[in-house]
């Protein structure tokens, strides 16, 4: 895939944004997620689930149940990628933008 359309999909799910789609696959590492988007494919790994404890793939959600997550990254090869995560503290961070002054975030 080349650097254009890569910046376009960059364009379209940006870093930080909640996305929706619908799980359509399940493997032993994530899940992935149609995002009604025939250049990319959405990831969800195992590890972007929880913020505190242990996912297993017997926890997954339902395959065709609808899911909203924040894309946190991209894989730019032919797998065409974007990585999401369900995470609560991810998903907070994207659902309430809190005012925090600089020096409390450092």
């Amino acid at each position: 895939m080349n650097q254009e359309v890569w910046n376009s999909i960059e364009s379209k799910y940006p870093l930080g944004k909640l996305i929706y789609g619908k799980i359509e696959f399940h493997a032993p590492f994530g899940v992935f997620v149609n995002l009604g988007d025939a250049e990319v494919k959405g990831l969800i790994q195992i590890s972007d689930f929880l913020d505190t404890g242990s996912m297993t793939p017997e926890m997954y959600p339902d395959i065709d149940s609808p899911v909203g997550a924040v894309v946190i990254g991209y894989t730019k090869d032919d797998r065409q990628q974007v990585w999401l995560s369900v995470k609560p503290s991810v998903l907070q961070k994207a659902l309430v933008k809190l005012k925090i002054p600089v020096a409390n975030q450092l």
